[in-house]
């Protein structure tokens, strides 16, 4: 898991998450106050933007994570990781490196150190810097399964809470933490990337798995022969899973914006039916 789960954090919240209703959409930073008169952290909006905001042109803020990661840029500043010119509540790739550089200053290396704040690194991030840490995102062990194949345990809760939305049955061709197809081109070798079979699926029960996998929080798209060098499967992705691989976590900002999180960036073909707002696992799960 992308830094060892230590004892729970305070779940204190000043600030609203406040989801956009229309989904997939950027909204302004709706909060104007300066990072040093923070005291929590939202860990889940900072791994949202962490991995939404770095291919974006602009240096705009995602959702409402504007002050939290600003927070966390600004305890990354004064570790020498990162110029303050970038303490600025995006989280662009200099910062991704720069919380990279952190992780490895504390020890960890490969998955543990990929530039997405795990939960040990952002409390002891926290602790030297003046803040405390909420809504705290756990992925439990990576040697969990489902369907035979290797997860981890929040992508486990994930899969079971989809499966639970459908009357067919959810199964797995390649799970994560995978290296075992090429065409996959490094998005299952870190956690929450699975792929799934739609064999015997009619093409709305097809499109209502993707849906159901999209309402529990997964960046979820049915995949055509037309796509690629693979039969017809669906590709999902978790949300917010801190040990998500660097190939996969571009295909996060991509169905934030309504692509399709292939090399193209075309439009997603998903038909406005089986589309939801954007959403990840903890917001699903505890609101």
């Amino acid at each position: 898991m992308n830094d060892p789960q230590s004892p729970a954090f305070s779940r204190r919240r000043l600030l609203t998450t406040g989801l956009a209703a229309a989904g997939a959409v950027a909204v302004p930073q709706l909060f104007g106050s300066p990072a040093n008169a923070q005291t929590t952290v939202n860990m889940e909006l900072v791994v949202v933007a962490a991995t939404v905001d770095p291919p974006k042109a602009g240096q705009d803020t995602t959702l409402n994570a504007g002050p939290h990661v600003e927070a966390v840029e600004d305890g990354l500043a004064s570790k020498g990781h990162l110029s303050s010119a970038y303490v600025d509540g995006h989280y662009g790739s200099s910062t991704v490196n720069a919380y990279a550089a952190w992780q490895r200053a504390l020890g960890y290396s490969g998955l543990d150190a990929n530039g997405l704040p795990g939960p040990t690194s952002l409390n002891r991030l926290g602790q030297d810097s003046g803040f405390s840490v909420s809504r705290v995102i756990d992925i439990g062990t990576r040697t969990d399964s489902y369907s035979g194949m290797q997860v981890n345990t929040r992508t486990k809760n994930m899969l079971a809470a989809a499966d639970s939305k459908v009357s067919w049955n959810l199964v797995l061709t390649q799970g994560s933490y995978s290296t075992s197809d090429p065409t996959s081109a490094g998005t299952h070798d870190g956690g929450g990337a699975v792929d799934l079979s739609v064999n015997g699926l009619t093409t709305a029960q097809r499109w209502r798995t993707v849906k159901a996998l999209r309402e529990v929080g997964f960046a979820a798209w049915l995949r055509t022969p037309s796509q690629g060098n693979w039969p017809y499967h669906i590709h999902a992705v978790a949300v917010a899973d801190t040990d998500m691989s660097g190939p996969a976590q571009p295909q996060i900002h991509d169905y934030f914006v309504g692509k399709n999180g292939l090399a193209n960036h075309a439009p997603d073909n998903t038909p406005p039916e089986y589309r939801v707002a954007f959403t990840w696992w903890e917001k699903y799960n505890r609101g």
